[in-house]
């Protein structure tokens, strides 16, 4: 009798079944990083004072600065508003990035 080991696990797929599933895995995920690249991110400091504005790629595409944020005998404050605005908007990409692609990573990390 010719009979294939039992993999466990695997529900009875086959080698070329399995690599087929991870091809086309591997094709949603990359529409999947493709559309959050597209998109653009937005973090603002407190009262909006000052806004970064990202790429989904983490690249910083724009940065804002309101007058009022700019006090020549405080740089320490605006500094503080840049590094909010800045880290609101790298947050955003995470988050957006876990909610898309975390549904193919779940129990892998």
């Amino acid at each position: 009798m010719n009979r294939r080991p039992n993999f466990g696990g695997m529900g009875g797929m086959n080698m070329q079944q399995m690599m087929k599933q991870a091809k086309k895995l591997q094709a949603q995920m990359a529409e999947e990083q493709e559309n959050i690249t597209a998109q653009e991110f937005t973090g603002k400091s407190a009262d909006d004072l000052v806004v970064a504005t990202f790429s989904g790629d983490r690249q910083l595409k724009d940065l804002k600065i309101n007058k009022e944020a700019i006090d020549p005998d405080d740089p320490d404050m605006l500094q503080d508003l840049i590094i909010d605005a800045v880290n609101k908007g790298l947050s955003q990409i995470d988050k957006a990035t876990q909610a898309s692609l975390g549904k193919y990573t779940k129990g892998l990390m």
